[in-house]
């Protein structure tokens, strides 16, 4: 090749070096007005974002304000319900507690007032059943003072009572003193008919497991004055004493047979023996009817054994009225201790009442307790969002 047409080529390729280099350059110079606009528009875009961004915040801090506020409206009116019920919960347990208080008042009042009542009625029965007593030991002591006297009338008990009739109707006369001297009328009757149809001296009505006893006066005179009379012989004595000893045997079947009669009467009966020298001699030297009668349950007495015995039936008269009060006392008692039960049981219900009114307000004050601490959190909570709004 030749140097000019290596030249030209050169040439052309320097041409063609500079066209492609001016073309590169008019792409640089395009990319370049694009880069910035494209710079520009996105740097509009993103302060549009911004600005959108910050419309939607403050949008949301308001909503959020405006929810927060609602709910402290919300949450104070809730509070002020809540302490208005609360008060009247009070009110309503203090009222409740105030008429607990006066129930139990008047339930005390009544019941110390039946206790006062039914103790003065105790006591006035006891005084009355005192009373009793007294005047019938005054009667006992007018019946021993006039048994004294009728014992010394009885040394000339001889020329008195020589008739038998007459001897009859005095032992039953001095039956009859001894007898009302001691014992109520109601416990007592003369010439009672049995339902056999026999008639006795003298019935005693005592309670039971004693039952009714029959009362016989027998007055074996004449073959005892047979026995201590200084002139009479000593055939005449034994004819006395056999005809002593038949009399008292028939006198004992008689009334044992007469008297003592099974579901009606007691399981025994007596002899009344008006005169003490008969009865002693009957015990002291005839044993054997003493034996008799105590086997056909028939007891011999004296004036001093009955009015012994009589005591002794009085008592039991009187033991029995005082079982009877006793038995009405521990009724009342009983009734007593029912109305202390029913006391003790509603003052058991009151004191739990009490306490679950003292358990509710304890945990009612817990409650508001925790309901105020919680209005106070979201106080601070909307103090610091109004401090993040100002920002």
């Amino acid at each position: 090749m030749s140097p000019s047409f290596l030249l030209i080529i050169i040439l052309m390729l320097l041409v063609l070096l500079l066209l492609f280099l001016s073309f590169i350059w008019r792409q640089l110079s395009y990319l370049s007005r694009d880069s910035e606009n494209l710079q520009q528009h996105n740097q509009v875009v993103l302060k549009e974002v911004r600005e959108h961004q910050q419309s939607q915040l403050k949008q949301h801090h308001e909503y959020q304000l405006n929810n927060i506020k609602l709910l402290q409206e919300n949450l104070t009116h809730l509070q002020q319900q809540i302490l208005s019920s609360i008060n009247e919960r009070i009110g309503a347990q203090n009222k409740h507690i105030e008429q607990l208080h006066q129930i139990v008042d008047n339930q005390l009042k009544h019941i110390g007032g039946k206790v006062e009542e039914r103790l003065q009625q105790g006591f006035e029965k006891t005084t009355l059943v005192f009373t009793d007593v007294v005047k019938r030991l005054a009667l006992i002591d007018e019946a021993q003072k006039k048994i004294t006297t009728l014992s010394e009338n009885v040394v000339g008990l001889q020329e008195i009572l020589s008739d038998k009739r007459s001897r009859g109707a005095f032992g039953e006369v001095q039956l009859e003193s001894l007898v009302r001297n001691i014992l109520p009328e109601a416990n007592f009757a003369f010439q009672h008919v049995l339902s056999n149809g026999k008639r006795c001296d003298c019935i005693l009505f005592l309670p039971e497991p004693t039952g009714h006893i029959v009362i016989d006066s027998k007055f074996p005179l004449e073959s005892y004055q047979i026995l201590f009379r200084h002139d009479a012989s000593e055939a005449q004595k034994k004819e006395a004493e056999k005809q002593f000893r038949q009399d008292i045997k028939k006198h004992i079947r008689d009334i044992a047979e007469k008297y003592i009669i099974k579901s009606e009467t007691a399981e025994g009966a007596m002899m009344f023996v008006p005169a003490e020298a008969i009865f002693a001699e009957i015990h002291a030297h005839y044993p054997e009817l003493v034996a008799e009668a105590q086997r056909a349950r028939v007891w011999i007495s004296s004036p001093t054994t009955l009015m012994a015995i009589l005591t002794t039936a009085r008592a039991v008269l009187k033991d029995a009225a005082t079982r009877q009060q006793v038995h009405l006392i521990q009724q009342h008692l009983h009734e007593l201790s029912k109305d202390f039960q029913r006391f003790q049981t509603r003052l058991d219900n009151l004191g739990r009442h009490i306490s679950q009114a003292h358990k509710d307000v304890e945990e009612t004050q817990t409650s508001a307790e925790k309901i105020t601490s919680r209005f106070k959190k979201i106080d601070q909570v909307d103090l610091h969002l109004e401090e993040i709004t100002k920002e």
